[in-house]
């Protein structure tokens, strides 16, 4: 416990330093459950939204959004839908771009990845490059937020599947994972269980329960992911190859029950989370700030919060380590879904809101 009252601790006396005025922009409203952010290079290209129905929309702010057609079709039922958009690396040239998303049917569905090249406003020459093994039979946990590393690997979280945690432990199954992967989709060869028996050779880290951030820091080239825990425990980990993250030996949440989950909060080999939250913030969306708006933040965490209906800053030293926390963007509450930094240093979100529910799910850009 004492790992928890320092975190909230630090978090009280964070607060009122953290507070500072800031400009919400509405770039775009009446959204369905919108999802996630890429940036489009060049000056008022624009960005690509995907709302979790399946749409995936080109928006330039100004204008009305337009929908991109040829994406894949997605499994919508409860959680499941159209996950994360990304770039390749060197989209400027190949146009490729990335999309998570969930397929199959009830009785057998799991987190897809789809490779396709923008043309316009179409997608083409689109092709699965990776699907999560085994399926499940349950519309939720389904991981889905994806990232490139600075060596041009694209890694990607996976859920436990809710039902089948045990399997977060279990090398054999792609379930409760960070995969790494080369741009199309094979295992990296330099992948930690590469060449163990019954392994599965995309797993970078294993543990996890339903990791829903996940962002890479471009000047240290760090790995962080946060992830759901159950009645409490939420989690934010720095990823390193290999690692295993506990899930569900170890945890500091408790079943939706009030059961006990596992008598172990921390469990010697699994790695602590150096920031956990009790009560759950249900945390999604996670950028590493690098920009000019709010030099002081350089480096540090920024997390959305569904329950919390809040945006949170974590600040961290040059080592990666936590100093504290705090809420920041004080005039925005609603359930975050996504965060993004754009390249000019102003901080996006995203709404999880149905279309239908007052102004639909929105997209938010915020300045100083």
């Amino acid at each position: 416990m004492k790992h928890i009252v320092k975190i909230l601790l630090i978090t009280t006396l964070l607060g009122p330093s953290a507070a500072r005025a800031e400009r919400v922009t509405e770039i775009a409203r009446g959204l369905d459950h919108p999802w996630s952010i890429a940036f489009l290079p060049g000056a008022n290209a624009g960005v690509l939204v995907t709302e979790r129905g399946g749409r995936l929309l080109h928006i330039v702010p100004g204008q009305t959004p337009r929908a991109i057609t040829g994406g894949p079709t997605v499994y919508r039922n409860s959680q499941g839908g159209l996950f994360d958009v990304v770039l390749h690396p060197d989209f400027v040239r190949n146009r490729l771009i990335y999309l998570s998303y969930a397929a199959g049917s009830k009785g057998d569905n799991f987190t897809r990845i789809t490779r396709a090249r923008l043309d316009g406003n179409r997608l083409v020459d689109a092709r699965v490059i990776f699907q999560v093994t085994p399926g499940k039979d349950t519309p939720v946990h389904y991981g889905g937020r994806m990232a490139f590393l600075p060596d041009g690997s694209l890694v990607m979280t996976t859920g436990d599947g809710f039902d089948y945690r045990e399997q977060a432990q279990r090398l054999q199954s792609g379930l409760g994972k960070i995969v790494r992967l080369a741009d199309d989709g094979r295992p990296m060869a330099s992948n930690p269980f590469v060449g163990t028996g019954g392994a599965q050779a995309s797993i970078w880290s294993y543990g996890h329960r339903n990791p829903q951030g996940l962002a890479v820091d471009s000047i240290t080239g760090r790995l962080w992911a946060h992830e759901h825990g159950p009645r409490g425990g939420d989690e934010v980990n720095l990823i390193v190859k290999g690692g295993n993250y506990g899930w569900p030996v170890a945890t500091l949440g408790i079943d939706y029950s009030g059961a006990t989950i596992s008598p172990f909060k921390r469990y010697k080999g699994m790695i602590d989370a150096p920031v956990v939250w009790v009560p759950s913030i249900a945390p999604s969306g996670l950028a590493v700030y690098r920009g000019a708006m709010w030099p002081d933040w350089q480096g540090d965490l920024i997390v959305g919060a569904l329950a919390a209906q809040e945006v949170r800053r974590i600040d961290l030293d040059a080592d990666g380590k936590v100093l504290g926390q705090a809420r920041i963007f004080p005039s925005i509450k609603a359930r975050i879904r996504d965060v993004r930094v754009a390249p000019d240093g102003a901080v996006w979100v995203t709404t999880d809101e149905d279309a239908d529910e007052g102004s639909g799910g929105r997209v938010l850009r915020v300045t100083p």
